[in-house]
């Protein structure tokens, strides 16, 4: 079990699979403390993949808050479970489906985690802008350019303010039989805003 509150629990902490992908634990700390969460508050992680958001976002929303963690592959879903068994985490509920499809019978939701979308990232803001509270928060986490243009269109369009574009490139170390060597990671950048 997890004894800390900081966010950024190291990636071998959780339960992995080659075909479910994870947000990195310093991705995931700074798309953490983008969110704002204040405990009670009800949090969507859309396209969860590992559940590592959702595992995350629990520890500082406290019991009181609720999460609904969505994705379309029952790989995906059942991982999430199996972190949320691990990580003794029971105020989330795993949807599995297509977002589109299920975010309109989800609650009102104080913030709101974009990942893994299929390329409908666009789509999916804007049905969740319908859910999120005034003074919401939306994290977007983006690998691909095309995905950033299409998302930040899209925030203009739904008149979202405090835009903060980040960019992120993480070097992790690695052990070698002669040393230790950097390797970097994929840049990955996050996108947060606010619903006014």
């Amino acid at each position: 079990m997890w004894k800390h509150k900081t966010p950024g629990i190291p990636d071998e902490e959780f339960e992995r699979t080659e075909s479910v992908p994870i947000t990195k634990e310093e991705i995931r700390a700074i798309q953490i403390s983008k969110a704002r969460l204040n405990s009670g508050d009800t949090v969507f992680d859309i396209g969860c993949g590992s559940g590592s958001i959702s595992v995350e976002a629990a520890l500082q929303i406290g019991k009181e808050g609720k999460i609904f963690a969505v994705d379309i592959d029952s790989n995906a879903t059942e991982l999430t479970k199996k972190n949320l068994k691990k990580f003794q985490i029971d105020n989330v509920t795993v949807v599995e489906g297509n977002a589109r499809e299920k975010i309109k019978d989800l609650p009102m939701t104080n913030a709101v985690f974009i990942g893994g979308t299929g390329g409908d990232t666009k789509d999916i803001i804007e049905m969740c802008q319908d859910k999120l509270e005034t003074g919401g928060r939306l994290v977007v986490g983006i690998i691909l350019i095309e995905t950033l243009f299409s998302v930040l269109s899209v925030l203009e369009d739904l008149k979202f303010t405090s835009i903060d574009i980040t960019q992120i490139t993480i070097g992790k170390s690695r052990k070698t039989s002669t040393g230790t060597m950097m390797l970097s990671r994929n840049p990955v950048t996050v996108i947060s805003a606010t619903k006014v």
